[in-house]
């Protein structure tokens, strides 16, 4: 580890990951006037197969930066109905269009397109800078034992740069590098880990218009597809056993594909586009959270608090959640001066206010994964709806809860009033 001496850049507050998270984060503190740096490791965000959900609540935010005008001109599909095919029929199971909310729908939205919106707006402010082709390596200290004061990051020409700032702010996914480093340090964060059943391959479809609407999923005896209707294609999510992938591999494409047409008939002509295990990106599944999101200068959010299951796709909506929290509650203690030292009653405050929403939505998504998806994945025969599914189906209005919980959260997070000046 190294000390903190001289600086290449200096701020109140240094993002790592420039991801939504990240971004919302440094936008909401630089509007506030905070000092903010966010690093990107890599020199663009065009990386296929990231969460592209955006969902009600992370829309209201949008909203009250002042980004809807820009957000619609952006290449998004709204969707507001989830259904799931069994073997007994298709039933409707959420319903965003239900909603008292001012954006019912789940947008799906190019996560680049996204960021580079959010990453265009926070350059207008003059305390914010995005450094582009910046990979942290390492964690400035404060002397032997003292608070963390910053980072080391390898630019993309291999040069060595140091970012001084009074908190650093983890928002590098699941795979944090922040955290790794304060392991490293020895002042590793406990983590609990909690197991999966399942991992997924992602890959895309072509779609036509004559195709089904929305979003939905095909369940078969051992099989789980999820489909996610972009407008000319489908995000499409194979949902194998946990370790799976080998398995995958070795059965080999033709298996996948006749897999794909058993329980989505209506894409024959369409399978072979899938003629390399390239053209499939793995998501190996992980839910887990730390005891403690902070460390003295140090506060993680996001994934590299609490790394979410694919289920309901929250992740983002939860990330951008503890980015709102942090920006509204950090603002002030960080236009006052506040220390890494004095900062860190704020960071336990914001630590308790997010674990609800985080633990309450992890239960629920551990819940759909004993109850649904691992029986799925074990079955031999055809899997019928379960009567719970049915009951959604046939009362409507019932599909406004999972809508609610899936698309507006446990505990919404609002924008400071001088954040939505």
């Amino acid at each position: 580890m190294t000390s903190a001496q001289e600086a290449d850049e200096e701020a109140d507050v240094c993002v790592v990951g420039a991801g939504p998270a990240g971004l919302v984060l440094g936008l909401v503190l630089a509007r506030a006037g905070v000092r903010v740096t966010v690093l990107e490791k890599h020199a663009d965000f065009l990386r296929d197969f990231r969460g592209d959900t955006v969902h009600p609540s992370t829309l209201d935010v949008l909203a009250g930066l002042g980004l809807s005008d820009r957000l619609a001109e952006l290449p998004g599909r709204r969707v507001t109905e989830f259904t799931a095919a069994f073997a007994d029929g298709t039933f409707r199971l959420v319903d965003f269009a239900r909603l008292p909310v001012a954006h019912p729908y789940v947008l799906f939205l190019p996560q680049w397109d996204l960021l580079e919106l959010l990453a265009a707006t926070a350059a207008g402010y003059p305390g914010f800078t995005l450094l582009r082709s910046h990979e942290v390596t390492d964690l400035l200290f404060d002397g032997a034992g003292g608070p963390v004061r910053g980072v080391v990051a390898r630019t993309g020409d291999g040069r060595r740069a140091e970012i001084r700032a009074r908190l650093v702010v983890a928002a590098d996914g699941r795979h944090s590098t922040v955290r790794a480093a304060l392991g490293q340090a020895g002042r590793s964060l406990p983590r609990r880990e909690f197991g999966a059943p399942m991992d997924v391959l992602w890959f895309r479809l072509p779609r036509w218009p004559d195709d089904p609407v929305g979003l939905g999923a095909r369940v078969g005896a051992g099989r789980l597809l999820i489909m996610i209707d972009r407008g000319h294609y489908w995000q499409t999510a194979y949902v194998i056993p946990k370790g799976g992938r080998d398995a995958a591999v070795a059965a080999g494409l033709d298996e996948l594909r006749a897999t794909v047409l058993e329980l989505a008939p209506w894409l024959d002509g369409r399978v072979d586009v899938l003629s390399d295990w390239d053209e499939l990106a793995f998501l190996e599944v992980c839910v887990d959270r730390l005891r403690r999101w902070h460390s003295p200068g140090v506060l993680c959010i996001g994934d590299a608090a609490h790394a979410m299951s694919p289920v309901g796709g929250v992740g983002i909506n939860l990330a951008v959640q503890d980015a709102v929290a942090a920006g509204r509650m950090l603002a002030g203690p960080l236009l006052a001066g506040a220390t890494a030292q004095q900062l860190t009653p704020t960071l336990a405050r914001l630590q308790r206010r997010r674990t609800l929403p985080t633990v309450g939505t992890q239960f629920l998504q551990r819940a759909a994964a004993r109850g649904l998806i691992g029986p799925t994945l074990r079955a031999n025969t055809p899997v019928k709806a379960p009567a719970a599914i049915r009951l959604l189906d046939r009362v409507p209005l019932l599909r406004a809860l999972p809508a609610w919980i899936v698309g507006v959260g446990l505990l919404p997070e609002r924008l400071s009033p001088e954040a939505t000046a």
